[in-house]
C-alpha cells in the first residue's frame, strides 16, 4: 500500500511539475515579464527596396496581458493597423493577427494564423498556418510564423515553405521605449 501511496503522490507530482515547466508556460510567463511595455525593432531578414516596413519606425506595445491571451499591438510607421494575439491553452499557444482600419472595423484580411504543434522550447514557439488562414489566403497556407524570445530580444518571423520568402523583426527587450498611443479599434 505504502508504494502504490508513493507511485500516485509521485506521479501527480510530476504531472504538475511537468505541467509548470512546458515550453510553452515557460515561454508565456516571461512574454508576461515585459507587459506593458514597447520596444523598437527594426527588420533583420526579408527587407526588401520595396517592402512597405523598410525606413520606418517599427514598434511593438506588450499592451495588454490577460490570463489566457496577449494582446501586442504592432506599429509600422504611422500605420497602427496590426495586433498579434497570443493565446494559451492546454500547454500550446495560438497566434492570430488581428487587422483593423483606421475607424476600428476589422480589414477584410484578418484573424490568420496558426497554433503550436507542442508546447515548444521556453524561448522559441512555432505556428504553422491553420485551416482558417489556408481558406482565407490561399497562398499563406504553407506561412510558419515563430517568435523567439530571450532575456533581451524578441524576434517575430515569417517563413512561406516552398518559396523564398521569409520575414524577421527583431525588438531590443533591454531598451523600453515610450508606449505609443493606442491601435487601432482600441480606446485609451
Amino acid at each position: 500500500m505504502r508504494y502504490i501511496l508513493s507511485f500516485i503522490l509521485l506521479s501527480i507530482v510530476s504531472i504538475s511539475f511537468g505541467q509548470n515547466n512546458a515550453g510553452a508556460a515557460q515561454f508565456w510567463n516571461q512574454l508576461k515579464t515585459h507587459c506593458g511595455q514597447s520596444f523598437e525593432g527594426q527588420i533583420t531578414a526579408g527587407a526588401t527596396p520595396n517592402d512597405p516596413f523598410s525606413g520606418k519606425k517599427l514598434v511593438m506595445h506588450i499592451r495588454s496581458c490577460e490570463n489566457n491571451r496577449i494582446r501586442i499591438p504592432f506599429f509600422v510607421g504611422e500605420d497602427k493597423s496590426r495586433t498579434w494575439v497570443l493565446t494559451f491553452e492546454d500547454n500550446k499557444i495560438q497566434l492570430k493577427h488581428d487587422h483593423r482600419h483606421e475607424d476600428g472595423t476589422p480589414d477584410k484580411i484578418t484573424q490568420y494564423g496558426g497554433m503550436s504543434t507542442n508546447s515548444g522550447l521556453p524561448t522559441i514557439q512555432f505556428f504553422p498556418a491553420d485551416q482558417e488562414t489556408a481558406s482565407l489566403l490561399p497562398n499563406a497556407s504553407t506561412n510558419v510564423w515563430w517568435i523567439i524570445l530571450d532575456e533581451k530580444t524578441f524576434s517575430y518571423n515569417l517563413r512561406r515553405i516552398g518559396s523564398d520568402r521569409l520575414f524577421t523583426v527583431t525588438f531590443d527587450l533591454t531598451k523600453p521605449i515610450q508606449n505609443p498611443s493606442a491601435p487601432w479599434g482600441w480606446k485609451e
